[in-house]
């Protein structure tokens, strides 16, 4: 009994420890005072949320709002969905390489190509970032966006190939052989028998190479150059000498409304599958 209770008291020391912070967030980003506070509570306000849509002149009323920059802010936002719209084809199509050859090529080498191919996501986003800079540099390829994406490729596609290669490994060999027995090519095997049973994780990888991408901070603060994007403008909001303005926990809010939001679908999806 007394290990239940302990087992029980960290359970719930661990939930409070992680979303905690989160919650005392999202409350301060309706408290109209700047820093966010919970303690120092001066009324219930959406005036954090609405900067990103309110007229001109109320924007310019706030002593706060108006110290932002909120075009510049659409740009970095701009930025990023670029990025991400480049990064995550070419994540999606490099992690389904990688998986095919270590599910399908049977070889002494497959170990050493695993942790070739995964080493870039346990490297430091410092050293990703500083590497892609100094190559393309080399080549007379300036930082900026350019160079974000290509930094940022490099250990984004390990999460689809994680995913992929998982599918895989429960997709029954005998279908594919079975193909191949009856005169279909290795191609148009892959186009009509492997390629729709990955389409689920498909998908599931593409949100969350969206994800990682968007906000990525370490690999893209090092490779960006002048550039901005998302997460590095919302770095160098939180920098403020005065204390970071509360529109930041908006964004965060939303965030993790997304991100929930997302989650739900795939779970839902999950449970449409496994009825089927």
């Amino acid at each position: 009994m007394t290990s239940d209770r302990l087992l029980t008291a960290f359970t719930w020391t661990f939930l409070a420890f992680m979303f905690a912070p989160l919650a005392l967030m999202i409350v301060a980003s309706f408290n109209d005072v700047s820093p966010p506070s919970v303690t120092d509570w001066r009324g219930f306000t959406f005036k954090w949320y609405e900067f990103f849509w309110m007229d001109e002149a109320r924007l310019r009323a706030d002593p706060v709002l108006r110290t932002l920059d909120r075009e510049r802010f659409y740009g970095c936002m701009g930025n990023s969905v670029q990025v991400a719209a480049v990064v995550v084809p070419l994540a999606l199509v490099l992690g389904l390489a990688g998986a095919v050859m270590l599910t399908r090529w049977q070889s002494r080498a497959n170990g050493l190509l695993w942790w070739v191919l995964l080493s870039p996501m346990l490297a430091p986003g410092v050293i990703l970032g500083l590497s892609a800079l100094v190559f393309w540099n080399r080549l007379g390829v300036d930082a900026g966006l350019f160079t974000i994406m290509m930094a940022q490729v490099t250990f984004v596609a390990g999460y689809p190939m994680l995913m992929l290669m998982a599918r895989l490994q429960r997709q029954p060999p005998e279908l594919e052989e079975a193909a191949l027995d009856l005169g279909a090519g290795p191609f148009r095997v892959f186009r009509r028998i492997t390629l729709p049973y990955l389409a689920p994780a498909l998908a599931s990888a593409a949100v969350i190479c969206a994800l990682a991408s968007v906000e990525n901070y370490n690999t893209t603060m090092f490779a960006k150059g002048g550039a901005c994007t998302f997460a590095t403008e919302i770095g160098a909001m939180a920098r403020n000498a005065n204390g970071h303005p509360p529109v930041i926990n908006a964004v965060g809010t939303i965030i993790i409304l997304v991100t929930v939001a997302f989650a739900l679908a795939g779970a839902l999806t999950r449970k449409r599958e496994a009825r089927v």
